[in-house]
């Protein structure tokens, strides 16, 4: 989606992501949710710098050497810790983007409404631009729940997330306070994780509660 370089400054290797000046703001939503993966504990790329030069919109991250094949029970876990991270409600502070697709975000009290409003709408909205006829959608099936407004990575599949010399990290988020069950779903799209990724996410999930992060900032204010 983006055009992507490896490019020496000063002698340090970064990694920049590139496109057109209109997609400013998806690598905008991007350096934000980065910065909230990390402040949260996660291990991800630091973003830099980001802007606009000229018809160019770019985003500047630190540099990892990232391969596809590792401890995948250790990326699980990573994930469950990340989960701990409880909001007081769900949504962001900010809206963002799954791909180029803007993801509306905003905040609510009720994880029923915020899903359907904020998520099957939209995508249903952009499916009928686009000539599918569907049927408005309904959550009674979720109606009376009330999940922890967990912290979301928001767009986990297999291509997001890799491995580093010294463990899993995880790249191109599109976060939320929300259900947790999301990101798992999410997982299991274009082949998902092996075994031992959801393996381990059950075992460190029933070993420790979760902590509120209401007074952490997430907010990426070096980008």
């Amino acid at each position: 989606m983006h055009r992507c370089y490896r490019v020496s400054i000063g002698g340090a290797l970064r990694f920049l992501k590139t496109n057109d000046a209109r997609h400013a703001e998806v690598l905008r939503a991007e350096a934000d949710g980065l910065a909230a993966l990390r402040a949260a504990g996660a291990s991800a790329p630091r973003p830099l710098a980001q802007g606009v030069a000229g018809s160019d919109a770019y985003l500047l991250l630190e540099y990892l050497e990232l391969r596809d094949g590792g401890d995948f029970a250790a990326l699980g876990s990573a994930l469950a810790a990340l989960h701990r991270n409880a909001g007081e409600r769900y949504g962001w502070h900010r809206d963002n983007y799954i791909g180029t697709t803007p993801q509306p975000n905003g905040w609510d009290d009720d994880w029923p409404r915020f899903w359907l409003e904020r998520r099957l709408r939209p995508q249903l909205a952009l499916a009928r631009r686009n000539g599918f006829r569907l049927p408005e959608p309904g959550v009674a099936a979720l109606a009376g729940h009330r999940p922890a407004p967990s912290l979301l990575h928001g767009d986990l599949w297999r291509g997001n997330a890799a491995f580093s010399a010294v463990g899993p990290v995880l790249f191109d988020p599109a976060v939320y306070y929300g259900d947790r069950e999301t990101d798992l779903a999410m997982s299991e799209l274009f082949g998902g994780f092996p075994p031992a990724f959801y393996e381990a996410y059950g075992r460190t999930t029933r070993s420790r509660p979760a902590t509120s992060s209401a007074s952490r900032s997430t907010t990426c204010t070096t980008c």
